[in-house]
C-alpha cells in the first residue's frame, strides 16, 4: 500500500515505531472543524508554477505543490459547507516593522512580502460565516482566540490543512493534540517547500499526534457524520 512518506521513511523506521506502539488511529469526533492555515499567495505563488519560478513571486512560495493542495482543500471546503461544519482561517497578517523579532532574524525575506501575497485565492476563499484568525507565530493557537472559538463551536476534532507541513501545520497539530482534540491531517491538502521535510513531518505527526490520511478518506469520514444544524 502506498504511503505518503514512501521514499523517505524506511521500513525499519516504520517497524521501530510500530513495535513501540505508536501510530494507532484516534478517529474523528462528531463535530469537526476545518482549519485552513496560511493558504495565501505568499505560500503558493501568484499562479501554479515550479518552485524556483514561484520564488520570483514571493520568497516564501512553495509553488505548484501548494496549488495541488489547494484543489484538495477546495473539496474539503465544499463538504464542510454542505454539512454545516465550521471553517476557520488562521493566516499570517501583513508584517510590520515591530513584528520582526526572532522570525525576522531567521527569515528576513518574510518581512517584505507585498500586500497581494497575503490574499487568499478564490478557490478556497472565506465566506461571511467563516472565522478569520490573524496570527503572528506558527501555531494557530499561540496568542490567538482559536481555542475560545472552538469551545464556542463545541468542536471535538480538527481537520488541519494548509502550509507549511513542517511549520504552521505541524505546530498547530501538536497544540491541538495537547488540547485533547482528535486531529486529522489530509496529506494531499498540506504542503511544504521540501518534499523530504513534508514526508518526514507527515510520518512523525501520524505516529504521535494525528491521523494522517488522504483527502478522500477525510471526506468519507466527515460525510458519514450528521450534518450540523444552523
Amino acid at each position: 500500500m502506498t504511503k505518503p512518506w514512501d521514499g523517505v521513511i524506511t521500513a525499519d523506521d516504520e517497524e521501530r515505531y510500530d513495535r513501540a506502539g505508536f501510530g494507532r488511529p484516534s478517529g474523528i469526533g462528531t463535530r469537526p472543524a476545518l482549519l485552513i492555515i496560511d493558504v495565501q499567495y505568499r505560500t503558493l505563488g501568484d499562479t501554479p508554477k515550479p518552485f524556483y519560478e514561484a520564488l520570483e513571486d514571493y520568497s516564501t512560495a512553495c509553488g505548484e505543490v501548494g496549488w495541488h493542495a489547494v484543489a484538495h482543500i477546495a473539496e474539503l471546503v465544499e463538504v464542510f459547507r454542505k454539512n454545516g461544519h465550521p471553517i476557520l482561517y488562521p493566516h499570517v497578517a501583513p508584517k510590520l516593522s515591530y513584528d520582526a523579532g526572532t522570525l525576522g532574524a531567521k527569515v528576513p525575506s518574510i518581512m517584505s512580502i507585498p500586500e497581494q501575497g497575503y490574499r487568499i485565492p478564490p478557490e478556497v476563499a472565506p465566506q461571511p460565516q467563516d472565522i478569520m484568525l490573524p496570527k503572528k507565530h506558527p501555531s494557530a493557537f499561540f496568542g490567538t482566540p482559536l481555542a475560545s472559538y472552538l469551545v464556542d463551536l463545541q468542536a471535538d476534532s480538527l481537520v488541519v490543512t494548509g502550509c507549511s507541513t513542517s511549520g504552521c501545520v505541524r505546530s498547530t497539530v501538536v497544540d491541538a493534540f495537547a488540547y485533547n482534540y482528535k486531529v486529522l491531517v489530509p496529506y494531499d491538502a498540506v504542503y511544504d517547500r521540501s518534499e523530504t521535510v513534508h514526508k518526514v513531518n507527515l510520518f512523525d505527526m501520524g505516529q504521535k499526534y494525528a491521523d494522517v490520511m488522504s483527502t478522500a478518506d477525510v471526506i468519507r469520514a466527515v460525510s458519514a457524520l450528521p450534518a450540523r444544524k444552523a
